[in-house]
């Protein structure tokens, strides 16, 4: 049986946040919050800022609603700090909410995501190295990308701050 290209990104795109969720696991509200020495953010805002980035790069392009808490680009947007003035008039989410969240985006946005759209030329995204991402399946396979980078993020802060 062939699997078609739609389901292997998006296959993939489970598994990866599976990992990302299990590496999460156990994680208190106050070790999310605390920042490692040397750093600008914190557990919290790399979960946030994984579901922020997932949400516009696999929606963006072809103009489909996103799904943001109020404040969400305000705290969780590339080059914000929990310390951010504007970050601190939005609500913070729970560990329990973000994890809630995060769980569900993947088969929401497969559940969404036109397959016909996949290869559509669009208006190209830029990543915040330079990179144009010119189809949503370049965008979404970027995601994957991206949040192994977070995961790696956060797999070190939890070590630095378990010591």
């Amino acid at each position: 049986m062939q699997t078609n290209l739609f389901d292997t990104i998006f296959d993939q795109m489970g598994h990866v946040r599976s990992q990302t969720l299990e590496l999460v696991e156990g994680v208190t509200e106050e070790l999310a919050d605390r920042i490692p020495e040397g750093f600008r953010n914190n557990i919290r805002w790399q979960l946030g800022h994984v579901y922020l980035a997932t949400e516009a790069f696999s929606l963006m392009q072809l103009n489909l609603p996103l799904q943001l808490p109020e404040g969400f680009m305000e705290r969780y947007a590339y080059s914000t700090t929990p310390q951010d003035e504007a970050a601190k008039s939005f609500p913070v989410l729970t560990i329990p909410e973000l994890v809630s969240m995060l769980k569900e985006q993947p088969d929401r946005i497969r559940e969404t995501f036109p397959i016909s759209r996949l290869n559509e030329s669009v208006s190209p995204l830029t990543t915040s190295t330079g990179l144009d991402l010119l189809t949503p399946e370049q965008s979404i396979r970027y995601c994957l990308y991206h949040e192994g980078l977070h995961f790696g993020t956060i797999n070190a802060y939890k070590k630095i701050l378990s010591r």
